[in-house]
């Protein structure tokens, strides 16, 4: 099964402070996942964020959504759920959610995710 998580959904899931360096935030979570997914594969899908994210170490990829604007990140994560149904989107967004398991795939919360991240293994 691969993840795709909808990054800033999950950045934003928790009032920490993240609004003031939006890239670190980002960073911290691509490190979180890479530290977490072991030989699971994970897509992180951005809205924005450094290019130097951008790619595959070892079984997480990170992509940006090749448009900007409202809900370009979603539109990224149906279509690679369009490619793989069953997939797991980690999201609390309503309308992806709605859109994603219209298309069959699973669902996680972000904030359950986020506690996942947070577990030791």
């Amino acid at each position: 099964m691969r993840w795709l998580i909808d990054a800033m959904n999950v950045i934003g899931s928790r009032p920490d402070g993240w609004w003031r360096d939006r890239e670190g935030a980002t960073r911290k979570l691509v490190d979180q996942v890479s530290a977490w997914a072991g030989d699971e594969p994970v897509t992180v899908v951005l809205d924005t964020g450094p290019d130097d994210l951008l790619g595959t170490v070892g079984s997480v990829t990170v992509v940006r959504a090749p448009r900007r604007g409202r809900n370009a990140a979603d539109d990224e994560i149906v279509r690679l759920v369009e490619t793989d149904p069953d997939a797991l989107v980690v999201t609390s967004d309503a309308e992806l959610v709605s859109r994603v398991r219209a298309l069959g795939a699973a669902v996680e919360g972000a904030g359950t995710f986020r506690r996942r991240l947070e577990s030791p293994p």
